[in-house]
């Protein structure tokens, strides 16, 4: 067993996980190669994070696939990356079917190309009595594009009487959102060095605790969630109040 994976505290797991993977295109160039084979090469990566927080039972992994942003980049990038998508997707029904992992999306997946969300409806539904972890896919997903969203559904129960401006509160506002009915990240890693939030779950991680990776995705490990972990477990979490007040708490 890993030293790192020896030291995690059970108990003080972050309940969900969440993960900006970066530096596919850096990690292939780096290489000589295209960047495809960076977001190939970067499956391994993702395969080894969900077998390693299902292991030590974290209980939400939402991982950032595809941006909205990302529809920006080159027809030949995003062709590819749609084709992975759907290739890794029906490859690996079957290691979450064994690890008991549930598969949910979020983002605007009705904007993806038709076979992918055929391989993403079936794999939901296949999934969806496991009860391990749930892997949550924000595909075409950003945070601005979800509170807009929200927002228009909301303003439509306003405007049919449903409710007034009275009800709304941060509880209706995040019953709104994509994640409804998942607790909010409390940590969110990215990778590659960069020190960004990329427009992703904006609104969830107002308390996360983040931590930044040197390591391009590629290369991102088992051991390097660990280090992530337990960086998280050595903080003090204390929600507004002072470290006197939470070790009342």
């Amino acid at each position: 067993m890993s030293e790192l994976k020896h030291e995690i505290n059970r108990e003080k797991l972050p309940k969900h996980i969440a993960i900006i993977m970066d530096g596919n295109g850096r990690w292939a160039k780096s290489k000589g190669k295209l960047r495809i084979f960076g977001h190939e090469s970067g499956v391994k990566a993702v395969r080894d994070t969900v077998e390693s927080c299902a292991e030590l039972g974290v209980s939400y992994l939402t991982l950032y696939a595809f941006s909205t942003e990302n529809w920006n980049r080159p027809a030949l990038e995003i062709n590819a990356l749609m084709s992975l998508l759907v290739s890794t997707i029906a490859s690996e029904t079957k290691t979450l079917m064994n690890n008991n992992i549930r598969l949910q999306t979020i983002g605007d997946t009705a904007s993806l190309p038709k076979k992918c969300r055929n391989e993403l409806a079936e794999a939901i539904q296949k999934t969806s009595g496991n009860t391990r972890m749930t892997l949550v896919l924000a595909l075409s997903y950003s945070s601005r594009w979800e509170i807009t969203e929200a927002v228009k559904h909301i303003a439509s129960k306003i405007q049919s009487g449903e409710m007034n401006t009275e009800g709304i509160t941060e509880e209706l506002i995040s019953n709104h959102l994509n994640t409804a009915g998942m607790p909010d990240p409390e940590l969110l890693i990215r990778t590659s060095g960069e020190h960004r939030i990329s427009n992703f779950l904006l609104w969830q991680i107002s308390y996360a605790e983040l931590y930044f990776s040197p390591v391009l995705w590629p290369d991102f490990r088992k051991e390097h969630l660990y280090e992530a972990i337990l960086s998280f477990q050595q903080r003090e979490r204390r929600f507004g109040m002072t470290s006197e007040q939470v070790k009342d708490v």
